[in-house]
């Protein structure tokens, strides 16, 4: 048997025992996001992706390098598109992250850290189907990029100083309703600050006097 056969065996086989699991825990359990999912089909989830992404991508190696600059905008574009999920630290611990099936991962954990580039740069590239993570590559220079440069940033997460979340957190998007909050607060804010004018006081009677 040919090596593509065993791997075709072998995905046919994990896809079956996956949907036999998945269905036994709907049953059980019900249908809903918030169960965490069991750690077999976590394993499943893992080697499927492993499988389904070709090999050309999962052997490439990082082409860019982990300069300071590249690490900056990294950075940066990490806390305007990827924070919300995932968290500037990237441990997934946001409302969001903790909200999907599966959870947003800890990618400060060697499940992450021993992916390799390639892997890395295809989850984010082309995501993972049936799960909350999108495809954020469009297959242009600039879009491989940036996810080669992001790349460089999730090997460094284990490495995050505060210093550097702290200065994400400037970076992070405001939903129209924060604007909202915050105009109001500050609005609310000044009208405190502004000192009442002294009420005018009444004019005295003029004395008569007389002749």
């Amino acid at each position: 048997m040919t090596r593509r056969k065993k791997v075709g065996l072998a995905v046919a086989l994990l896809i079956l025992i996956g949907g036999a699991v998945f269905l036994w825990n709907m049953l059980v359990y019900g249908f809903s996001a918030r169960d965490k999912p069991t750690a077999a089909e976590a394993q499943i989830a893992r080697t499927l992706r492993h499988f389904s992404m070709p090999s050309k991508t999962r052997s490439q190696k990082d082409p860019l390098p982990a300069s300071a600059e590249v690490l900056a905008g990294a950075r940066a574009h990490f806390a305007d598109h990827c924070a919300q999920c995932h968290g500037n630290d990237g441990r997934g611990n946001t409302d969001m992250g903790r909200q999907m099936y599966p959870r947003a991962p800890d990618m400060t954990l060697p499940s992450t850290q021993k992916l390799s580039d390639g892997e890395i740069f295809g989850i984010i590239s082309n995501g993972v189907r049936l799960t909350g993570m999108p495809a954020w590559g469009d297959g242009s220079a600039d879009s491989n990029q940036d996810s080669w440069a992001l790349v460089h940033f999730i090997r460094h997460l284990p490495k995050l100083t505060q210093e550097e979340i702290n200065e994400m957190e400037g970076m992070n998007p405001v939903s129209p309703m924060e604007i909202r909050e915050q105009n109001e607060v500050g609005h609310f804010l000044d009208e405190g600050d502004a000192s009442p004018s002294p009420p005018a006081s009444k004019p005295k009677p003029a004395v008569k006097h007389g002749h």
